[in-house]
């Protein structure tokens, strides 16, 4: 059955207007930074709720919205999943990663150690959803990864936006969250963010991102 169609309604701007907006809108998020360092300062979860929903505006394959958000904040299920995700990354830096990747890595002094994990008041496990069930019928849902992809962009902006930091952390191989936090079999694991305040004395490294010209190609 074809969905009601309604008008679109948007403000209409001026050229000078819409220059100044996506200009503030760059400045803003060029200050951006993951953070590895975080204070344990409590956060109100009527923000995290309100950074939830506005990750979930995202666009997605037939609007089918693939996607389930877990908000963690449970001291014993932290630290369940610290030591899961530990063990995993311990694993990697030791076996899995090649010398290439690990050197890579090097100038950002990452190891397989994740205490954020346990100090951060909240961590979000996004997980992907493959497929609906749907009164015992299995159904399909499309462009999973994409779609889940860009709600963790909108995600990590809606983070940003609050004032809070946050970290995109990908313990490789993930099953252990599924079974930690007991969710169901059409659900996978897709990106960890611990979400909190910076501690006081956090630094990041002295990176600088690609310019324009080495990212955008116009075509005229």
């Amino acid at each position: 059955m074809q969905h009601k169609f309604i008008p679109y309604q948007q403000k209409e701007l001026t050229n000078k207007e819409q220059l100044v907006l996506s200009e503030e809108f760059y400045q803003f998020l060029s200050k951006r930074r993951s953070v590895r360092e975080f204070s344990d300062k409590p956060v109100d979860i009527k923000i995290i709720k309100n950074i939830i929903k506005a990750a979930s505006t995202a666009p997605s394959g037939a609007h089918k919205q693939p996607w389930t958000f877990c908000v963690i904040s449970n001291p014993a299920i932290k630290k369940q999943i610290r030591e899961a995700a530990e063990k995993e990354e311990r694993e990697n830096y030791d076996n899995r990663m090649s010398d290439r990747w690990k050197e890579d890595l090097e100038p950002f002094g990452t190891n397989w150690e994740k205490p954020f994990i346990e100090i951060a008041p909240y961590i979000i496990v996004a997980f992907k959803r493959a497929y609906e069930v749907i009164d015992g019928e299995k159904r399909n849902n499309y462009y999973v990864n994409e779609s889940v992809g860009i709600a963790c962009g909108m995600l990590i902006s809606a983070i940003h936006n609050a004032g809070l930091v946050t970290l995109t952390h990908t313990p490789s191989p993930m099953n252990f969250l599924t079974k930690v936090l007991n969710r169901p079999e059409n659900e996978r694991a897709y990106l960890l963010l611990p979400v909190g305040y910076a501690e006081n004395d956090a630094e990041v490294p002295d990176i600088h991102r690609k310019t324009l010209n080495e990212v955008m190609v116009h075509y005229e």
